[in-house]
Parts: C-alpha cells; sequence; structure tokens
C-alpha cells in the first residue's frame, strides 16, 4: 500500500475493518465526494453485528451485539436513512429489568416517573439524579460521545461530568433502597471493570438516560440488519465493499490518500508499526485490554420462566443480584479470579421479534465477565444464575452454543482475549485511547489513522469513533471540514 499525496491514487481513502466504526467512518468519507474502499477479513461486514444460526435451524442468534440503545442514540446514526435500507427497530415496553432473590424486580422504563415509582422510598433520589440528564442528554450527546474537548453546552457538560467521573460505588449512595442500588449497579457494570473506578457512573447515567429517551431497542431480524443497512447505504453512495481479504501488511492494500484501520493497537502495530515513531509504538505497546467475555446462546422450547413477572416482558436482564454482589463480581474478575456467582447480561429478543426462532419457540443471549484470555467454561455458573430467578430455566433448553475468550478473538480479532470494548476505558485510557495525543485518531504515520472502539468514546454501536476519525482525515488529507 501506497499513501500519496498526489497523483494517480486507486482510491481517496482505504477503511480495514467493516464493524459499526469503519462503516461510519466509509460512509462520511464517501459522503464527501471521495473514492472509498472498505476492506473486511471475514467473508461477511458487520463485525459485532453479526446473526447466525448458532444452535438449530431457525434459531437466530446475535453473535455479539444484541440490545442497541446506543445505535438509536448516535448523533451520526440518526442522520442516516437505514430505515430505507431494511433496518427496523422494536422496542420492549420495559427496557432492562434487575431481579432480586426475594422475587421481585427493579426495573427501567421509558417514563422516568413510572421507574421513579417503581424505586419506592428511593423515587425522589432517581428522579434528582436522572431527570436533569435526560433533559439535557439531547444536547450534549454529541460531546459525550466525542474526544477531550471544549463543549458546546459547558454547564450541562460539567453537571453531567461531576456525577459520571464518580465510580459507581461512590455515586450509588445516593439511594438507600436495594433495588435502586442494584438496577445502578448493573447498568455500570456494562463498564466491564470493577466498579470501584472512577467514572464507571459514566456508562450507567448515558444507559439510563437513553432508556428514557430513546428505549433499548431490538433490530428486527437481528443485530446483521444494522450493518446491512449501514453497507446498502455506503453502496448507494458509490462506496466499494471488499470481503474475504485479511490484512497483515501494509502492502496488501491499493494506493489511497489515507488509510483508516477499525482494529486494536495490538493488530495496527502488527501492520503499519514500521511506519510509526518510537513514542508512538511504545505508547500502542503499553495499550491496556480489559476483562474478557464467556457467552451462551439458547434455542429453547418456551420462553424464560422468570419468577418476577415485570421481567418476563423486558429485552434486557441483568442478573446479579444486590450491588455488593455485582461489586465483588466484577472485583474478582479484574484480579483473574472466576466468581462462582458472575454478573450475568442476558436478552430475550425473540419475546418481541417472532423471526428469531421457529413459531412457539424462543431464543436468549447471555454473557458473563471473565478474566482476559480465560478459557474457563462458565456455562454452569451462567445458567445456575439464571435458575436462580427463573426456576425451571434449563427445562426449556433444547441446544445451546457457547463461545470462550478465545472462539470469541478467532470470530472478531478485535476482541483481544475476549475484551470486546477494544481495551478498558478507565479513568486512564478514557480520553488518551490509544494513546496521549493531541487526536488520538492521527497516528504518528501521516495519513495513517485508527478508529476503532480503542478510541474515543471507545465500546458500543454508535459508529462515532468510526465518525471522528473520518473527519479528522477528511480535515488533515482533504481540506474538508465537516461541522
Amino acid at each position: 500500500m501506497e499513501l500519496m499525496k498526489t497523483g494517480s491514487v486507486d482510491y481517496d481513502a482505504v477503511v480495514v475493518g467493516s464493524g459499526p466504526n469503519g462503516l461510519a467512518a466509509a460512509i462520511l468519507l464517501q459522503q464527501n465526494g471521495l473514492s472509498v474502499l472498505l476492506i473486511e477479513g471475514k467473508d461477511k461486514i458487520g463485525g459485532g453485528l453479526r446473526t447466525e444460526e448458532l444452535t438449530l435451524p431457525g434459531f437466530l442468534h446475535d453473535v455479539c451485539s444484541a440490545i442497541h440503545p446506543m445505535a438509536v442514540a448516535s448523533p451520526f446514526f440518526e442522520t442516516l436513512p437505514l430505515g430505507e435500507y431494511g433496518l427496523e427497530y422494536i422496542y420492549p415496553a420495559v427496557a432492562a429489568a434487575h431481579p432480586f432473590d426475594d422475587g421481585s424486580a427493579a426495573v427501567l422504563k421509558t417514563s422516568v416517573l413510572e421507574t421513579a415509582d417503581l424505586l419506592g422510598a428511593d423515587k425522589n433520589a432517581y428522579l434528582k439524579l436522572i431527570q436533569p440528564l435526560v433533559k439535557s442528554l439531547p444536547d450534549i450527546a454529541a460531546d459525550v460521545l466525542a474526544p477531550l474537548h471544549f463543549p458546546k453546552h459547558p454547564y450541562e457538560m460539567a453537571r453531567f461530568g461531576l456525577n459520571a467521573l464518580a465510580p459507581a460505588t461512590q455515586l450509588s449512595k445516593r439511594f438507600d433502597t436495594e433495588k435502586a442500588k442494584g438496577l445502578f449497579a448493573g447498568m455500570a457494570a456494562h463498564s466491564i471493570q470493577p466498579l470501584s473506578n472512577m467514572a464507571t457512573s459514566a456508562i450507567a447515567l448515558v444507559l439510563m438516560a437513553n432508556g428514557h429517551l430513546k428505549g433499548w431497542p431490538v433490530p428486527k431480524g437481528g443485530s446483521k440488519k444494522i450493518s446491512e443497512a449501514l453497507a446498502l447505504y455506503f453502496l448507494s453512495l458509490g462506496g466499494k465493499i471488499e470481503t474475504n481479504r485479511y490484512i497483515t501488511l501494509l502492502d496488501q492494500l491499493p494506493s489511497a490518500r489515507a488509510i483508516l484501520f477499525d482494529i486494536t493497537p495490538k493488530q495496527l502495530l502488527t501492520i503499519a508499526g514500521h511506519k510509526f515513531s518510537s513514542i508512538y509504538k511504545w505508547q500502542l505497546e503499553r495499550y491496556r485490554y480489559g476483562m474478557g467475555v464467556f457467552k451462551v446462546d439458547w434455542a429453547l422450547d418456551a420462553p424464560i420462566p422468570f419468577t418476577a413477572e415485570n421481567v418476563r416482558d423486558t429485552g434486557t436482564v441483568h442478573i446479579g443480584g444486590s450491588l455488593q454482589e455485582i461489586v465483588e463480581s466484577e472485583q474478582l474478575t479484574s484480579k483473574g479470579h472466576h466468581p462462582e456467582k458472575p454478573f450475568v447480561l442476558l436478552a430475550q429478543q425473540s419475546l418481541f421479534d417472532p423471526s428469531r426462532a421457529p413459531n412457539g419457540k424462543h431464543t436468549a443471549w447471555a454473557y458473563c465477565h471473565v478474566p482476559n484470555g480465560s478459557f474457563k467454561d462458565m456455562t454452569d455458573a451462567i445458567e445456575k444464575q439464571v435458575e436462580r430467578f427463573a426456576p425451571g430455566f434449563r427445562e426449556r433448553i433444547i441446544a445451546r452454543s457457547t463461545m470462550n475468550t478465545g472462539q470469541l478473538e478467532s470470530y472478531n480479532p478485535n476482541y483481544i482475549g475476549g475484551d470486546i470494548n477494544g481495551g478498558i476505558i478507565d479513568l486512564a485510557q478514557l480520553f488518551t485511547r490509544p494513546a496521549l495525543r493531541w487526536s488520538p485518531y492521527r497516528t504518528s504515520a501521516k495519513g495513517i489513522y485508527i478508529c476503532s472502539s480503542s478510541t474515543p468514546p471507545g465500546g458500543g454501536v454508535h459508529g462515532m469513533c468510526g465518525y471522528h476519525a473520518a473527519k479528522c482525515a477528511l480535515k488533515d488529507v482533504f481540506n474538508i471540514n465537516v461541522k
């Protein structure tokens, strides 16, 4: 591959990797009149946005991402006509639920007031914490999902930041009841790190506020429908996609004025490390990956029989019991242990999307956190946790598929050691991922950019890492400024 400033080139830009960030980057570049090639190493596009028959014929399982509160809240995706390209979202009435051992559950509903009412004595505390963010998030979302910069709404961002930077263990002290504390802990555990870490409250607050504003939807037909819609729109603009082309060397690429990599630092060093400065290479070599995940998909002959009725009709279930239990589970995992009672994230897509399973049958999707690179089979531990809140669950399993961290990394090389966030998003790597630079998307080699979840704002299906990297390339290489 040759980066060229002038003269004849094969493409203006090449994007390597077709996850949501690679697709977003390719779209923005193509929207601005460039010739763009998107290259995918697998036979299908999508990265974490794929849906397959993992268990039995007719049972469609999301291979990685399943529920998409950030996709519908993405400032960039919101501007795209994806509905015209086959994407349809289904919105469960209850976005998320958190069951407890006494048969009750805390739930995140669309209405802030309904959610708060169900928290009893913590009603006012919940309203005080969440209502201002629900009001301000539409204005500050673009700043929240961006690299470090001076925000357009500094007062609102400062108010959000004061809470967001707190450890989840600290902010949860706003609540008195186990229900409210457990609900908040389950949200914060999406950060995939100890809840005592700084800034673990950020993802909890954003997920809860988005649940009230946008919901936590399920793509009809599977998560693959998001990547397919993005790809079809990109192609409609004149873009080009090549699959089954796994890149390991720069020389494998056609000539271009800019190249954007939707990969993590480990692969970037292998492919282009010889082009980088010694200090940039030193920083990438010290980039830290976080905990991995162990995933299970089930084919079921009936819905999961949760004891709490309001959990039976929710899209996402956080299984982990009390705040303290979740805190201990995540802390143990971060130290290299496998908790007996892991925190489990579970999705019930077929309750709302009948296309996911044969008539009368159902699917379920779940994972727990494990030490990075773990090969321990966590199937029994996960199923015991589900059975704990849904007695009789195992009797409804007719087939299962499991993936350990090694299998996940084989499926998607960006999942280093099973880390689905492209690197731990703790305070040290929140804004400096993957390296401490004025722009996190620029590498030290001119014309080469990184656009994966290893850049701000990090993991999640929102495409904003790709969007910001493409903006950077447009300005640097093509003198095009995107507002």
